[in-house]
């Protein structure tokens, strides 16, 4: 029972979901938090006050204006590559590690016959019918 579970954990399948589920939940606040508290303020240091507004702007309309804002979606970006890194590093990795142990423990079952020794065994076979008729 125990060996089912595990073997079913283990599938490919089972795994690319939880990073899945890993990449769009947990590490969201982490690294949205880590992206405004740090890096957001490093590049305000660099650029001035607000330099990340400079990133973006405004579309009239005949009623109001409209602020396109790129600097959020460079901001996006980076969180996605950060949690994507983590991701991969922390789950992904050790994942494939432990695979490649099991695959490495599994005994080779045995060789299946190629073809010129079934071609042989048929024609010995043919010869012994051949010689008791």
């Amino acid at each position: 029972m125990l060996k089912g579970f595990k073997d079913f954990i283990m599938r490919g399948n089972v795994v690319d979901l939880a990073v899945a589920v890993v990449i769009g939940t947990a590490f969201t606040v982490i690294v949205t938090s880590f992206t405004e508290g740090l890096i957001k303020p490093l590049i305000n240091a660099l650029g001035g006050a607000d330099a990340g507004q400079g990133l973006g702007f405004n579309i009239l309309s005949e009623n109001d204006a409209t602020f396109l804002d790129f600097g959020s979606v460079i901001n996006a970006a980076i969180n996605f590559l950060l949690i994507a890194a983590v991701v991969y590093f922390v789950i992904v990795l050790p994942v494939q590690k432990v695979q490649q142990r099991r695959k490495r423990g599994e005994e080779a079952g045995p060789a299946a016959p190629t073809d010129v020794e079934l071609l042989t065994e048929i024609r010995d076979l043919l010869r012994q019918q051949q010689g008791r008729s």
